[in-house]
C-alpha cells in the first residue's frame, strides 16, 4: 500500500497545470468548439501557464491563482480577469472528473477581483434617428457590398459576424430563407432566417458583383476570406457616427428594442428571431418552437418599418 501511494504521488507530481490544461483544450476541440472559443482558452492558458504551468495540479493553491489575475486586473483588464479565473476553474474541475484533483480553488476567488463594468454596444432606438442613418447608408458613397451589409444588418437583426461570413450556399431563394450552420452561431446552434423582399432585392444587386465567390462579402484583398470585422463600423465612422453613438452590433438592438415597444410581437418570437437562448432552464424547456410563421410576418413588419422611417 505505501508503494503504491508514493507511486501515486510521483504520478500526481508529473500532472502539471500545464499537461492538464492542453487536455482540457483538446477536449474542448473535439467537441467542435469555435475558433474563437478555441482561441480564448489558448490564450487563457497562455497566461496562466506563464505563473504555474509547470507546477502539479495539487500543488496550486487559491493565493497563487489570485497573485496570477491581479497581475491582469493592475493592467485594468477586470473583464479578462474574470474570464481567466472561470478558464483556470474549468481545468480544475476538469482535473477534479479524472481524479487527478480534489477541488476547484477558483471557487474561493469568485469575490476577490473588481468586477467589470458592464459597456453595451450603443445602438440607436429612436425611430427618426434611425430613419436618418437608414438614408444615409442608402447614399453612403463607399463600397457598393460595405453598404448593402449594412443594410442587411438593420433589416436581418443578425451579429455582424453572421453577415460577414454568410454564404451563397447558405441561402435558399425558393423558401426566401438563409440557414445559417451551428457552426458560425454564438449558440453553436442552427438558425434560419427569413427574408423579407427588401432584402431580396438587395441580394438581387449584390449577386452580380460578388456572385461567383464563396462569401456574399468577400475581402477585398481576398475572394477567399470574409470582408474585415472592421469594415462596417469603419463605415458608420465614415458617416459621422461615433463607436459612443452606433455600431455595427447595435442593429440588433435597434430591432429588439423597437419590435418588443410595439407590443405586437410575442417576445419569445423576437428573441428567437436574434438567435438568443432562454437562460431560465425551466422556460427553455418549454420554448423549443421557432414561431416561425410569426417570425416570417415579424420580419415583414421590421422591413416596412425601416422603409418607413427610412422615407420620412
Amino acid at each position: 500500500a505505501k508503494q503504491e501511494e508514493k507511486q501515486r504521488r510521483i504520478e500526481l507530481r508529473g500532472q502539471t497545470f500545464e499537461k492538464l490544461g492542453a487536455a482540457f483544450f483538446d477536449k474542448q476541440r473535439k467537441e467542435g468548439k469555435s475558433k474563437a472559443t478555441l482561441d480564448k482558452t489558448a490564450y487563457h492558458l497562455e497566461l496562466a501557464n506563464r505563473d504555474f504551468g509547470h507546477k502539479p495540479i495539487t500543488e496550486i493553491t487559491a493565493p497563487m491563482i489570485l497573485k496570477s489575475l491581479r497581475k491582469v486586473e493592475a493592467k485594468g483588464n477586470y473583464e479578462t480577469a474574470h474570464r481567466l479565473r472561470a478558464r483556470i476553474g474549468s481545468v480544475f474541475r476538469y482535473a477534479v472528473a479524472c481524479g487527478l484533483a480534489e477541488n476547484d480553488p477558483t471557487y474561493a476567488l469568485r469575490d476577490a477581483l473588481i468586477r467589470p463594468t458592464r459597456v453595451h454596444r450603443a445602438a440607436i432606438t429612436d425611430p427618426d434617428a434611425l430613419g436618418q442613418l437608414m438614408r444615409e447608408i442608402a447614399v453612403f458613397d463607399g463600397q457598393t457590398t460595405t453598404r448593402i451589409g449594412l443594410l442587411l444588418l438593420a433589416y436581418l437583426a443578425q451579429r455582424p459576424g453572421e453577415i460577414r461570413h454568410a454564404k451563397w450556399e447558405e441561402f435558399d431563394f425558393h423558401e426566401k430563407m438563409w440557414s445559417i450552420p451551428a457552426e458560425k452561431m454564438k449558440m453553436r446552434k442552427p438558425h434560419n432566417v427569413p427574408l423579407p423582399e427588401p432584402v431580396l432585392r438587395l441580394i438581387d444587386e449584390l449577386r452580380p458583383i460578388t456572385g461567383q465567390c464563396e462569401f456574399l462579402f468577400p475581402s477585398l484583398r481576398s475572394w477567399h476570406r470574409p470582408m474585415s470585422e472592421n469594415t462596417m463600423n469603419a463605415a458608420l465612422r465614415r458617416m459621422g457616427y461615433s463607436g459612443n453613438e452606433m455600431t455595427a452590433h447595435g442593429f440588433r438592438a435597434s430591432f429588439s428594442t423597437l419590435a418588443n415597444e410595439s407590443g405586437l410581437w410575442n417576445p419569445d418570437a423576437i428573441e428567437r428571431a436574434l438567435a438568443h437562448v432562454e437562460k431560465n432552464e425551466v422556460r427553455r424547456a418549454y420554448a423549443r418552437g421557432e414561431h416561425w410563421e410569426e417570425r416570417v410576418r415579424l420580419a415583414d413588419w421590421w422591413a416596412g418599418q425601416l422603409e418607413e422611417i427610412q422615407a420620412i
